[in-house]
């Protein structure tokens, strides 16, 4: 059984348009340490539109990133000085649909210093881990025999002290039926 050990990644950066791509490669990186390279594009996007908007609406661009990964969703969050949303007051609000969009969940609050926006992915297991190597089949030259006779004791106590013969089952699915004989034994009437 694979177990995922949690991961967290905490990056604080001072937001310019050239320091965008810079993050994004950072956070990247930081995911496929993690094996988590399905989740790259769609998280790193995603904080992309987050970084644009905090650099075109914000006074203030020190910001804080940070990644936590539980071992089934990754929950990435934004967090800057500044007290309001983008996108109340009439301010467009397509970074909240694109990020809605790129997201299994999303959401924002007030914090004492300014906000934070936050938003998940889950990665399923197979995305994450691969898988367990499967044995080899077996080649033509390896299947096992036809049916054999077995012998098999007769029960103790039986009128019969001779041991049955059963046919075993064939070793492959399309191999012939065999009815395997069986001998009743019946208890003696008291008397």
């Amino acid at each position: 059984m694979n177990t995922a050990v949690p991961c967290y990644y905490h990056l604080d950066v001072e937001v310019s348009s050239e320091r965008v791509g810079q993050v994004r490669r950072i956070l990247a990186a930081h995911l496929r340490y993690w094996k988590l390279d399905i989740l790259v594009e769609p998280v790193c996007r995603g904080v992309e539109v987050l970084l644009h908007t905090i650099d075109e609406h914000s006074a203030d661009k020190n910001t804080t990133v940070e990644m936590w990964w539980n071992g089934q969703h990754l929950i990435t969050a934004v967090s800057d000085h500044e007290s309001e949303l983008p996108g109340v007051h009439g301010e467009p609000q397509s970074c909240f649909a694109e990020i809605a969009a790129l997201s299994d969940g999303w959401g924002g609050c007030a914090t004492a210093t300014g906000k934070i926006i936050w938003f998940s992915r889950r990665a399923r297991l197979g995305e994450r881990a691969p898988l367990l190597p499967v044995g080899p089949e077996p080649v033509i030259g390896e299947a096992l025999e036809m049916p054999r006779e077995v012998r098999v004791p007769a029960f103790a106590g039986s009128a019969q002290s001779q041991p049955l013969t059963a046919v075993a089952p064939a070793a492959h699915a399309g191999g012939p039926r065999v009815s395997v004989p069986r001998r009743v034994v019946r208890p003696a009437a008291a008397g």
